[in-house]
């Protein structure tokens, strides 16, 4: 926003100002209608994910080029997310937020029936741009047509969606894909998408009309860095990152462009983020949170199923239901959180929920290959208890101190740290799986001789028994595989148990809050 504008002014002090910075109609229903669009929006980024083999067998498209249907959507995202606070001041943000929706609700339609991967491509990428808008703007919302004395409980409905998304998508798109087809992935959007829309049609209300001045120049130079960035992160496994030419490319841009852009915001009159929102130390430390969320929300969600899959052997639906416990513990602590935050400091909520994902991934670290599933709900509803006292805190903190016209801006910056912390959570922990796997599998792999195996010697069980020797060491070769692949992921936990614990201090950094029941003026 430019300096000279003037801002809104944030409430008192006292209890007759404890009014919503946006008054509407039947807000309960509003927030239902903005609740629906963010769960659509929040399932599409994993959804997806499990019926890419059944989309790359009906669009005839190969493994490597498959990839795209998610990689455009996650690009596209990226490229126009820092648009948000500025698209909201000169549309405003009811007309881009029922706009971003309806292009939402279309490129699902347009996702389900295409014919081919570049239409798929295509309508991903109009997903993704719509997506971009939905996520900073419902928080928005949802801040500004509550109360100040309402804001917790409303971060703490609007979060649980944000927290159990990502972890139900891969077992709601198993679901559809098994039980309808790939196609329904998308459909399914538009049974609960545009109900919601009408009802945003009718109440939604909208922030002021602002003449803001856009930053050209520093906009490109984020877009192209945060585009060169998610490629790196996506496709860096798969080239096996900085062997691959492309990789070291994307690399340079993304550090020239950052760069870049870091030292013409430093300077320029109006940019693209106001420095006074950047550099407030409660948004900063909020920042640094929603990476690490990122990262062990969604990143670990995106590695369990497979490890559930592939070392295991559980099928869909079980796996799907092995993720459920994490999805309740959220529900449970994001209640709690809610009746605690006005007579807790919220630093210690942070503080024991970090502690408490950090013993779930302790809890994991201790798992074993011939182990009952027990083991996997409970330290999966431990890591959800965990989850859910970190997301509300972090989200009241961060916005304690900023002024309301500053929220569009500063919900852009936490979904998009948010957003590459999911990335490059999942970029981390796939490539070290990776190699780990490669390690312990050579280290289990020159243990197998004919010492430990009396009754085959696996160095001439082929030339003595033929096939059946063939098969045998397949079937060996599959075990030592398996073993090694757990192994790698046990290695990941425990990673994961130490940057926890890592972090934990990080909520002490922050300023507590005042109590959202009395609201206190915030300074411009």
């Amino acid at each position: 926003m430019s300096a000279s504008t003037p801002a809104p002014s944030p409430p008192g002090s006292g209890p007759a100002d404890d009014v919503p910075f946006l008054p509407s109609r039947h807000t309960g229903l509003l927030m239902a209608a903005v609740m629906a669009v963010s769960v659509i929006q929040f399932l599409d980024m994993t959804i997806a994910n499990v019926a890419i083999p059944h989309m790359q067998t009906s669009l005839g498209a190969s493994i490597d080029t498959i990839s795209w249907v998610l990689t455009s959507f996650i690009i596209a995202g990226v490229m126009v997310l820092p648009l948000t606070g500025w698209l909201s001041d000169r549309l405003g943000s009811r007309n881009l937020f029922i706009g971003a929706t309806a292009l939402f609700l279309i490129a699902s339609m347009l996702c389900g029936a295409a014919t081919s991967l570049t239409e798929m491509v295509v309508f991903r990428a109009l997903q993704g741009v719509a997506a971009a808008f939905i996520a900073p703007l419902s928080q928005t919302i949802m801040f500004d047509i509550n109360r100040p004395s309402k804001q917790t409980q409303a971060m703490s409905i609007w979060g649980m969606v944000v927290m159990i998304g990502p972890i139900s998508g891969p077992f709601l798109g198993g679901y559809l894909t098994d039980q309808l087809n790939w196609r329904w992935v998308f459909y399914v959007n538009l049974p609960i998408g545009i109900p919601a829309l009408v009802l945003l049609w009718w109440l939604l209300p909208s922030r002021p009309r602002v003449k803001r001045q856009l930053d050209v120049f520093g906009a490109a130079m984020l877009g192209v860095a945060l585009c060169a960035t998610q490629l790196l992160l996506d496709r860096g496994n798969h080239n096996d990152w900085f062997e691959a030419t492309e990789s070291v490319v994307e690399v340079i841009v993304a550090l020239s462009c950052l760069w870049i852009f870091a030292v013409h915001t430093s300077r320029v009159a109006h940019p693209l983020f106001e420095k006074k929102m950047v550099w407030n130390a409660n948004f900063l430390s909020g920042l640094w949170f929603m990476v690490i969320l990122g990262i062990t929300n969604v990143g670990l969600s995106a590695v369990l199923p497979t490890m559930y899959q592939n070392i295991y052997h559980y099928g869909v639906m079980e796996t799907g239901e092995l993720m459920v416990p994490r999805g309740i513990g959220v529900l449970v602590t994001m209640v709690i959180t809610n009746r605690l935050m006005n007579r807790v400091d919220p630093r210690l909520l942070i503080t024991v929920g970090y502690a408490l994902a950090a013993v779930s991934l302790w809890m994991m670290t201790r798992w074993s290959l011939d182990m009952d599933s027990d083991l996997i709900v409970a330290s999966g509803f431990v890591q959800g208890l965990g989850l859910g006292f970190v997301f509300v805190p972090v989200n009241m903190i961060a916005f304690s101190t900023l002024a309301p016209h500053y929220r569009t801006d500063g919900s852009t910056l936490m979904t998009l740290v948010r957003n590459l912390g999911s990335s490059f959570g999942i970029a981390a922990i796939v490539t070290t799986l990776s190699r780990n796997m490669q390690v312990s599998h050579a280290d289990i792999a020159a243990s197998v001789t004919s010492f430990n195996l009396p009754v085959i010697d696996p160095a001439s069980a082929s030339a003595q028994l033929g096939s059946i020797g063939d098969a045998a060491m397949a079937m060996l070769n599959g075990e030592v595989t398996r073993q090694a692949a757990f192994i790698a992921y046990l290695d990941n936990f425990d990673a994961l148990f130490w940057l926890l614990l890592a972090i934990i201090p990080l909520a002490w950094v922050a300023r507590r809050p005042k109590p959202v029941d009395r609201p206190v003026q915030v300074a411009e």
